[in-house]
């Protein structure tokens, strides 16, 4: 199902949460995006290997023990207890002997269990009856993270790793990078549980839209090999047309310049479109940028000016930035006390010692310096 559209029939064993058949396909301009499609049918084992990765991946930090108090073998076993559905995007499976809807079931209007969400961050529930109805089973990444509901909003909690926990840091001086320079973001704050940070950001995806991981869009056509990942990126881009891409896209490479960040994959950022009429609406705004700032390293290690690791379209951040073409948008006195700023968020957290702080507050403030450097420089056409 995509929202109320019978997409197609489906066959699911269960016990390995694989898609085993296809029945009938009513509508196969509503096949999720990536997933081929010749004479109106969609490739079994891509449609499969779509279900499977909507599970929480095997390298979530405190799986094997939410697993053991959850009591299920495997989070593929997690998919089929809440019907598929996820709070970043409107497709589910509708159970052939259950007369439900829509409107009855989806995690955007009707309230859902924290027993999953409080499981994976290793604590078990105070009922013996597990509620596994939930948009945790659907969540992805590494770090912990839950759902939950506040004043009616959709909220996500993602933890940091030990020993410094900075990445929840990270994310609320990512945010302010993004609103001083009016790039569209998820805002994030910072928030307490057990004496740990966590961010917390609301859903930017509503009932009525899909968010479309980069990934999906990369593998709607093959890559020539002479075509670089992101002259693909954006030939896909046009192709299906989503509009304003290449702007999107270069704020989004500027930012993770700046914040020197590690993790920026195809799967962390993407497009959105609208559910019903499946029309494309832009890129989706910046989300996840904690594992930046040199959240693992020694403050002896923290070096500004040496070569950075980047993904997705470079392996190194001194070659990715040349491929935005154009900084006039950049205000860089929007910048101005970028690192007083961060110092401030720094300071609130007990994992970071003053040695850390200072380190990390002038290499932002350095990252500032050599991308004005870069910037002033002749840009190609």
């Amino acid at each position: 199902m995509h929202r109320n559209t019978a997409v197609a029939e489906l066959t699911i064993d269960e016990t390995v949460a694989a898609v085993t058949g296809i029945g009938d396909v009513f509508r196969p301009e509503h096949i999720p995006v990536g997933i081929p499609v010749s004479g109106g049918r969609p490739d079994r084992k891509a449609l499969h290997d779509w279900w499977i990765g909507r599970a929480i991946p095997a390298s979530r930090s405190g799986l094997r023990e939410a697993l053991e108090i959850l009591r299920v073998s495997s989070p593929q076993f997690l998919l089929t207890r809440c019907y598929g559905l996820s709070l970043s995007d409107q497709y589910w499976l509708k159970p052939a002997d259950k007369p439900i809807g829509w409107a009855d079931v989806n995690f955007f209007d009707n309230p859902f269990s924290e027993d999953v969400g409080n499981a994976l961050f290793g604590r078990a529930p105070e009922d013996a009856e597990l509620n596994l109805m939930s948009p945790d089973n659907t969540s992805d990444g590494w770090l912990k993270k839950k759902w939950i509901i506040a004043d009616g909003k959709r909220l996500l909690l993602k933890g940091g790793s030990p020993p410094n926990y900075q990445e929840p840091l990270n994310e609320v001086i990512a945010s302010a990078v993004m609103r001083r320079l009016g790039i569209p973001h998820t805002p994030y704050a910072l928030t307490w549980d057990r004496e740990q940070p966590l961010s917390a950001c609301e859903d930017f995806v509503t009932k009525e839209t899909d968010l479309v991981s980069a990934w999906h869009i990369r593998v709607t056509g093959n890559k020539a090999g002479h075509v670089s990942e992101y002259r693909h990126f954006l030939e896909r881009r046009e192709a299906l047309g989503i509009p304003g891409a290449r702007e999107s896209a270069g704020r989004m490479l500027t930012v993770d310049f700046l914040i020197a960040n590690q993790d920026r994959h195809f799967n962390n950022f993407g497009a959105l479109r609208d559910a019903g009429t499946l029309e494309w609406l832009g890129l989706a705004p910046v989300f996840d940028c904690g594992t930046s700032l040199w959240y693992d390293q020694n403050p002896h290690m923290i070096r500004p000016l040496a070569e950075q690791a980047s993904k997705p379209f470079r392996s190194k951040h001194s070659e990715q930035i040349k491929l935005v073409t154009d900084f006039d948008w950049l205000d860089f006195g929007a910048l101005d006390g970028l690192d007083e700023e961060y110092a401030g968020i720094l300071e609130q957290s007990p994992y970071i010692d003053g040695a850390r702080r200072d380190a990390l507050c002038f290499a932002l403030k350095t990252r500032v310096e050599l991308l004005k450097d870069i910037a002033a420089e002749p840009q190609p056409e």
